[in-house]
């Protein structure tokens, strides 16, 4: 029996064999699951402000309940296929930043926004990055397998290698003079990025990157956009096996040569941008989740699912007028650390981030093993609270699920590893929510959901099996349950929200 697929009862050990055994074989059952999500998008993206209606005599103001109706089951399914052979069609079989795949992403997402130039703002958001293309390491004339990491610069350099202890997130990991040496540092607990430039601050022309768990280092990235006072040097990632075996090493006393190239290209990728002409436009409701996937394959749940599903939102909408404007955006790069989103921040003068009145993240909602998971933006579950607005987000969603949908729900860390990080950092109201990634389901939620206890949420998160086989309109209507805009409130994260910083999901992607 199907546990996906079947709503029959199965003890807890027939279910873990029977999902692990049919995780590929009802990709209707991840759509189905994606359109209830959907549904609470557009449920939260519908409620009322200050303001008169930009309403006209044949358009209807949209409800939350008129969209829902639209989204159908057949055009998200096409959706995603469409986006498969996008991938498919390419070299990599992949959509990610810099990739054939990627850039067809972006394509397509514009080309149908713009088929309503009355109805939507639309805007193709260009900026730089340097991404990597090739590798070559050698270890006192000794070839090791590696890859270039994105947002470092190309170049050949060679020297002698250098371990910094602990994590190289600290001034205190570098005590060691590091000039003309290649530093080896162990990835994880903050951006690597921040490693490079405190490493670099140190005096080392190059660095190599070791991994904390298995697989390669294949698209990793910096994370982190450059500091102009500590400018990259060329960066190499490789296994976990190979950098614990080097530093074991130069622990024992051995003199290791290393010499490093790395090729990059100079590209430049977009955010993709359309916002409501009709609406209070100094009153917005910014919905996102990011074009591109990992290197491994089509990325048709993370972020596909959020793609497309912000897709058919976005085209349903023109069906209706909107009181507030709703800003759909399609970031770039966000595998490689939240790129997109945080380049967009970073333009925004202090007058249009008050715009924003509550930005939503959609990242993951067609998890095979899902949850339906609402960020815990009032901090009552996690201890980490949103700027102001981000718990009416959350209770927006908890109505949905609990009182129209009728359905189980759960929440889930307000950990900054989404697009919606670069946000709270600059002090918007965010909420969110998505159906699971690389977590185990608990048997609780193996109670209210079904799948299967013990299993990843989504058994191919950044895998090549992350294929169609795998698998927002009550603030547009009305701001009325958010807080006055300025407001503030007594919230338990630190000082400019950066606390999410520390939470284990975002420890988990650096």
């Amino acid at each position: 029996m199907d546990i996906k697929c079947s709503s029959g009862s199965l003890n807890h050990d027939q279910q873990l064999a029977s999902y692990l055994d049919n995780v590929e074989t009802c990709p209707a059952r991840s759509i189905t699951i994606m359109r209830r999500s959907i549904a609470s998008v557009v449920a939260l993206s519908t409620a009322v402000v200050n303001g008169a209606a930009l309403q006209s005599d044949y358009t209807p103001l949209v409800t939350s309940e008129s969209i829902r109706t639209l989204i159908h089951e057949d055009a998200l399914a096409a959706k995603a296929d469409h986006l498969q052979d996008i991938a498919y069609s390419t070299p990599g079989n992949n959509r990610v930043i810099g990739s054939e795949g990627h850039q067809g992403t972006i394509d397509w997402i514009y080309d149908e926004i713009a088929a309503f130039p009355d109805y939507y703002h639309l805007e193709l958001q260009p900026w730089p990055i340097l991404v990597g293309t090739s590798a070559n390491l050698s270890a006192n004339g000794k070839d090791i397998e590696g890859y270039a990491v994105t947002l470092a610069p190309g170049g050949t350099v060679s020297g002698p290698l250098k371990a910094v202890p602990n994590l190289g997130c600290e001034e205190a990991d570098f005590a060691e003079d590091l000039t003309d040496s290649i530093a080896i540092i162990f990835r994880g607990t903050c951006e690597f990025g921040i490693k490079v430039g405190l490493a670099v601050s140190h005096g080392a022309i190059g660095v190599v990157a070791y991994n904390n768990g298995d697989g390669t280092l294949e698209g990793y990235s910096l994370q982190k956009f450059e500091n102009a006072t500590t400018p990259y040097v060329p960066t190499v990632g490789i296994t976990q096996g190979a950098g614990e075996s080097l530093v074991a090493q130069l622990e024992a006393g051995t003199e290791i040569t290393v010499e490093l190239t790395t090729a990059v290209e100079n590209a430049t990728t977009y955010n993709v941008i359309a916002q409501t002409k009709a609406g209070d436009q100094d009153n917005v409701i910014h919905i996102g989740g990011h074009s591109d996937s990992v290197a491994a394959g089509p990325g048709i749940n993370d972020n596909g699912s959020g793609t497309i599903s912000l897709l058919e939102i976005a085209l349903q909408l023109t069906k209706f007028t909107v009181n507030n404007a709703v800003r759909f955006s399609w970031w770039s790069a966000e595998e490689a650390g939240l790129l997109g989103a945080t380049y967009y921040v970073l333009q925004l003068s202090q007058a249009e981030k008050d715009k924003i009145r509550l930005f939503l993240d959609f990242d993951m909602m067609a998890s095979p093993n899902y949850a339906f998971q609402i960020y815990d933006g009032d901090g009552s579950t996690y201890n980490l609270t949103g700027p102001a607005g981000s718990a009416e987000a959350e209770a927006e969603f908890t109505h949905y699920f609990a009182d129209i949908a009728g359905v189980n729900h759960t929440e889930i860390e307000f950990d900054g590893r989404s697009d919606y990080g670069p946000f709270l950092e600059a002090g918007i109201a965010a909420g969110g929510i998505a159906g699971g990634a690389e977590g185990l389901k608990t048997e609780e939620e193996e109670a209210m959901f079904g799948g299967a206890a013990g299993v990843q949420y989504d058994v191919n998160y950044h895998e090549d099996g992350d294929t169609t086989n795998n698998m927002t309109a009550t603030y547009a209507q009305s701001f009325d349950s958010l807080p006055p805009k300025n407001s503030t409130t007594l919230g338990k994260r630190s000082i400019g929200y950066t606390g999410w910083k520390n939470t284990r999901g975002f420890l988990k992607r650096v």
